[in-house]
């Protein structure tokens, strides 16, 4: 187990079955972090409307925007602006709130259209029983984008488990996306068989302890999101990048794994391997930073946003 500090910095995000972090990483029956309070407060709800191609002021708010996708309904928060729109997408266990010191900067300094949102059973969004499934989050993300006309030239930016989500989006999807920026993700590559087995073996005691507590929003969501993680991460790690849509791969000096020097190496190493398997792809590190880059080097992440968005244009 974490030590306190280390353990209070996991609260911010809650990957930890999901993203290549252990369980133990995490103590997950507190993993109800300050991240998950409340996304875009001040938000506006407006009716949904196609994305802007013409520069629109800087201060302009996030507008909430609902839409539903088989059933059920999904928050989104759109800042207006012209294309390529970038869309934020956060980790496991957390909501659109997370890019609260990416998203304003983002707007501002490129004048594109801003896209972020709760996905099912976070913030505003409703919860889904049964297993989550990474495809099942990149249909729920689909259908947002098309509910707001954002089907092309778009920017996405993937943070820890949202690297399988943009994943499996990026496959369906390969001509809506103009580039991405994955921070920290949960890529194919790290996800070989003896370490989705160790990760299944160092977690069981922990999911049955779980399992056991009384039941929140947050510990549904996580027994949901570990639901079945050996095979789903088997048949995740024979996934592959499409060749045709460029990366930025951020990874993090202290990866999630900061306790385990061994595990954090194959994590640096998956990077690696993500970037060198095509030439429109690099990896920057963002230096002095645990895995929740975005809180801690927002300027790394913003960088390597304007650098994506220089050179797809517009």
């Amino acid at each position: 187990m974490s030590n306190p500090p280390t353990r209070l910095r996991r609260l911010r995000h809650t990957a930890a079955a999901l993203a290549g972090i252990t369980l133990a990483a995490c103590g997950l029956a507190a993993c109800d972090g300050p991240a998950r309070a409340a996304a875009h407060p001040a938000a506006t709800t407006s009716p949904t409307t196609a994305a802007s191609t013409s520069p629109t002021a800087t201060s302009a708010q996030p507008s909430l925007h609902v839409i539903t996708n088989d059933g059920h309904k999904l928050a989104f928060y759109v800042t207006p602006g012209h294309l390529p729109a970038i869309v934020l997408d956060a980790g496991g266990g957390l909501d659109a709130s997370y890019w609260k010191k990416v998203a304003p900067g983002i707007a501002q300094q490129t004048g594109s259209e801003v896209i972020t949102y709760d996905r099912s059973g976070e913030g505003r969004s409703s919860d889904v029983p049964g297993p989550w499934k990474a495809q099942n989050a990149a249909s729920d993300l689909a259908a947002g984008l098309t509910q707001l006309g954002v089907t092309k030239n778009v920017v996405l930016v993937s943070h820890s488990l949202a690297g399988e989500i943009a994943t499996y989006f990026v496959n369906e999807h390969p001509h809506w996306i103009s580039g991405s920026v994955l921070v920290d993700a949960s890529l194919p590559e790290f996800y070989t068989d003896s370490e989705t087995a160790k990760l299944v073996a160092a977690n069981q005691q922990q999911i049955a302890a779980l399992k056991k507590q009384p039941q929140t929003r947050a510990t549904r969501q996580l027994l949901a999101e570990a639901d079945n993680y050996g095979p789903v991460h088997n048949a995740y790690h024979k996934l592959s990048w499409p060749q045709s849509v460029p990366a930025i791969a951020i990874v993090s000096s202290q990866t999630p794994f900061t306790t385990s020097p061994a595990d954090a190496q194959l994590w640096k190493q998956a990077q690696q391997e993500f970037v060198s398997a095509a030439p429109n792809r690099r990896l920057v590190v963002a230096q002095n930073s645990s895995h929740d880059i975005p809180i801690d080097r927002p300027d790394v992440v913003i960088n390597a946003i304007e650098d994506m968005v220089r050179q797809v244009g517009s």
